[in-house]
């Protein structure tokens, strides 16, 4: 499979002014349409403000668009592979030579996921799910087909870090099919990954349905380590998805359930590419303040982790950088967020170069500095945007 291919975005923000007009509203009509403010509205599109994920999904509503259209998908690589995989769920083909392989071949993709390793992620992906999914037809076991719903729950992630809605949605189709066959908890992962593509596709309130029905069903199902941990990324999936929509009650009851099940395990642990604990509990709640616009609480909370000294991987830092980055601008501190968006692109280029948030600073902290700044034309050329 060839590389994945950068963006080609100039930031989500500088998306809206383009589609305003292509679908012929003023800004005073989008913005009573969608109850945006026109000032806020007029600085998103100047480059004054940052978008952030609920605005842009209310936007995105008014306009009868998705929320990955307003923010823009990054250009999609040869899939061919990959969607002949998928397709072929339920054909049967030949077993692999040496199964007993497979699930270090799936550890080994996942450590490639924490790293936030696109690429690497989207040319391993077709193999494997082919020799896991006709092993799991060939010897019928709850095991072999957990391992086939976490392969598509990789399958989910790549996607919705690209924004290729269509395919997050079809993975997770996929990966609930084979949950259906595997051990309870995939079932659970399942859930907790398609309450991801309400998240990304902006039904933030939808997606907070599906999560409260996963943890009725966590809760009937599952006891001791799974229970725990399972009830831990949904309470997450909840929090974010809640502070989306701005509902102060509904984030303090997930964050007091997610830190409670994260009370039970003494470090971060990574179970079905997924990682859970107190450490990753801190970072969602840190990025749900800046959800929330509780910007200084978001800094102090961010600049904690930090000072403890963070153990989780790329995957779980660089955001925690990057709405970092977003607290700080918010507060008027621009050489902060430029170092955190410098460290976000340190911890994880590729993550970072298609990530709608990096670009959305990118592109304001630009429109904000008066001078050349070397330092921001280096990130911006790295996300494709040029000043």
């Amino acid at each position: 499979m060839e590389a994945m291919k950068r963006a080609n975005v100039p930031g989500p923000g500088a998306n809206v002014a383009t589609l305003r007009k292509d679908h012929g509203f003023s800004q005073v009509a989008l913005a009573r349409r969608s109850g945006v403010s026109v000032s806020l509205l007029s600085k998103i599109e100047v480059g004054d403000r940052a978008l952030t994920h609920g605005v842009a999904a209310s936007l995105a509503r008014a306009m009868g668009l998705t929320l990955d259209e307003l923010l823009g998908r990054t250009s999609a690589a040869n899939l061919a592979d990959l969607s002949h995989a998928i397709r072929r769920f339920d054909i049967p083909g030949e077993r692999p030579t040496r199964p007993e392989l497979l699930p270090s071949e799936v550890a080994a993709l996942n450590r490639h996921r924490w790293k936030s390793e696109l690429a690497e992620v989207a040319q391993k992906l077709p193999s494997l799910l082919t020799k896991a999914t006709n092993n799991a037809h060939g010897v019928s076991s709850p095991e072999a087909w957990t391992l086939v719903a976490d392969i598509y729950s990789t399958v989910y992630w790549l996607a919705a870090r690209h924004r290729w809605m269509y395919l997050a949605e079809l993975a997770t189709t996929k990966q609930r099919l084979a949950a259906e066959r595997a051990e309870p908890i995939a079932a659970i992962v399942a859930l907790r990954d398609d309450a991801g593509t309400f998240l990304n596709s902006g039904d933030f309130a939808g997606g907070l349905a599906l999560v409260d029905r996963a943890i009725v069903l966590a809760e009937s199902s599952l006891r001791g380590y799974d229970r725990a941990f399972s009830l831990g990324i949904l309470h997450l999936r909840g929090l974010t998805l809640a502070g989306r929509l701005k509902d102060k009650q509904t984030v303090n009851r997930h964050s007091r359930s997610a830190w409670r099940a994260a009370a039970e395990f003494q470090r971060d642990v990574a179970e079905h590419g997924i990682h859970f604990g107190q450490e990753n509990t801190a970072t969602h709640v840190m990025a749900t303040f800046s959800d929330m616009e509780q910007h200084r609480q978001a800094v102090r909370t961010a600049e904690d982790l930090i000072r403890e000294g963070l153990t989780l991987p790329a995957i779980r830092t660089a955001p925690l950088y990057m709405n970092m980055a977003r607290s700080q601008l918010a507060l008027g501190d621009r050489d902060g967020a430029l170092d955190s968006l410098e460290t976000a692109w340190n911890v994880a280029p590729e993550m970072t170069a298609v990530h709608p948030t990096s670009l959305e600073l990118t592109r304001v902290l630009a429109s904000r500095h008066r001078r050349s700044n070397p330092r921001l034309t280096r990130l911006a050329r790295g996300a494709g945007i040029f000043l």
